[in-house]
C-alpha cells in the first residue's frame, strides 16, 4: 500500500502566523491527488513535510502503514520533481536518469533494464548522451520525470513542475503526465496554482486557503457545489460571479426586480457561473455592458446589475455590442448558488 495519510498537521516558523494549520487528508493509493491554491497557502510546505524535507510542528504524516514524521528523505520510499527540474548541466541525460540509483548503490546490473523501459516511456531514448543545455524545456522536464520514474518509488510527489513552460507545451505535459500515473499506478500528489492544470488532471483536489483545507473533493464537485466563496472565485474560468443581495435577500442590491421565489433569509450574496447566464430581451434583470473580450468560440460580456460591477457571462460567437448598452440578463435557479455572511455556502433547505 502507498496511501498517504495526513493527520493534523501544523507547521509553524516562529511567531509568524502558521504556514500550514491542522491540515488532514488522505490520498488513496494509486491516485493522482493535487493541492490547489493562490502564492502563499501552504501548498509546497504541505508537500515539502511529505517529502521530509521541512518536519511538522505537528500532527503525523503516514506512508502506507509507516509513521514517516520524523524518517528523512531517503527512507520514505518516495521520488520527487521539482520546479527547477534541478538536472546537472554537466551530466548526459543518461547519467542525470541514473543518478539517483547511483547515489542509493543500487545493483548496476539493473541500470540497463531500467534505463531502456523509462527512455522508451518517456521518449528520451535518442536523446540520452546529450547535456540538459542541448534540450527543449519539454525535454528537460520528461528527464526530470525519468530520474523520478526510474526510483521505482511508488510515492511520487511534484512541484508545480509546469510553470517554466509556455501554454502549448504545459497542455502537453499535463497529458502527459496523467498519463504515465495511470500507466505506472502510482501515488502521485502535485502542486500548482493553477486551477486548469487541478481540474483536468486530479482524482481529487484539495484546495488551500491561508494554511488550511478549504475545500477537498473531486473535481466536478468542486465546479458544481463549492462550499465556501474562495472556492466559487477561484474555480472556474471566468470565475463564479457573485452578487450582494439587498438587505432583506429580496433582490439583487441596487435592482429594482425582486426574485421570483424567495432565497435564504442568511443569503448575503448570490453565485452563478458565467456559462448559466444568458442575455435575454425580456426576462430577467437588468444590466449594462462594461467591455468585452472575444475568443474566437465566444465572448465573454462584462456587465453592471445593480451595484455588482464585473459580472460576466459567456456568450457563442461573437457577440456585436456596445459598452454602456442596457441588456437583461437571466439563469436557470438550479444555477444559484448562495453564501451566507461568512461566505460558507448555503444548501437547499438551510
Amino acid at each position: 500500500m502507498s496511501a498517504v495519510i495526513l493527520e493534523s498537521i501544523t507547521k509553524q516558523y516562529g511567531a509568524a502566523p502558521a504556514a500550514v494549520s491542522n491540515v488532514s487528508f488522505e490520498v488513496p493509493s494509486g491516485t493522482f491527488t493535487v493541492l490547489l491554491g493562490p502564492s502563499g497557502c501552504g501548498k509546497s510546505t504541505t508537500l515539502r513535510m511529505i517529502a521530509g524535507l521541512d518536519t511538522p510542528t505537528s500532527g503525523r504524516i503516514l506512508i502506507g502503514d509507516r509513521d514517516v514524521t520524523q524518517l528523512p528523505p531517503a527512507q520514505r520510499r518516495i521520488s520527487m520533481v521539482f520546479q527547477s527540474y534541478a538536472l546537472f548541466p554537466h551530466l548526459s541525460v543518461r547519467e542525470n536518469i541514473l543518478f539517483g540509483l547511483k547515489v542509493r548503490k543500487e545493483p548496476a546490473r539493473d541500470y540497463d533494464r531500467r534505463l531502456g523501459y523509462v527512455a522508451e516511456l518517456l521518449g528520451l531514448a535518442q536523446l540520452l548522451d546529450r547535456k540538459p543545455a542541448q534540450l527543449s524545456g519539454g525535454q528537460q522536464q520528461r528527464v526530470a520525470l525519468g530520474r523520478a520514474v526510474i526510483s521505482e518509488a511508488p510515492v511520487c510527489l511534484m512541484d508545480e513542475p509546469l510553470s517554466n513552460l509556455d501554454a502549448q507545451l504545459r497542455h502537453e505535459m499535463r497529458r502527459e503526465i496523467r498519463g504515465l500515473q495511470q500507466k505506472l499506478g502510482i501515488t502521485m500528489i502535485y502542486v500548482t496554482h493553477d486551477q486548469t492544470e487541478a481540474m483536468s488532471m486530479a482524482d481529487q483536489v484539495v484546495l488551500l486557503q491561508g494554511g488550511k483545507v478549504e475545500q477537498l473533493d473531486v473535481p466536478d464537485r468542486l465546479y458544481a457545489r463549492p462550499r465556501t466563496e474562495f472556492a466559487a472565485r477561484f474555480i472556474g474560468t471566468p470565475p463564479m460571479n457573485l452578487m450582494a443581495l439587498a438587505a432583506d435577500g429580496s433582490r439583487i442590491a441596487g435592482c429594482e426586480i425582486p426574485f421570483e421565489q424567495p432565497v435564504s433569509p442568511l443569503a448575503r450574496k448570490l453565485g452563478v457561473r458565467p456559462e448559466h447566464i444568458r442575455l435575454t430581451h425580456m426576462e430577467g434583470v437588468p444590466a449594462r455592458v462594461q467591455g468585452l473580450e472575444y475568443f474566437g468560440a465566444d465572448t465573454i460580456v462584462v456587465c453592471t446589475v445593480g451595484e455588482n460591477t464585473g459580472i460576466t457571462l459567456r456568450v457563442p460567437g461573437h457577440l456585436q455590442a456596445r459598452v454602456g448598452e442596457s441588456v437583461r440578463l437571466a439563469w436557470p435557479a438550479e444555477a444559484e448558488h448562495l453564501f451566507d455572511q461568512s461566505g460558507l455556502a448555503i444548501r437547499a433547505g438551510s
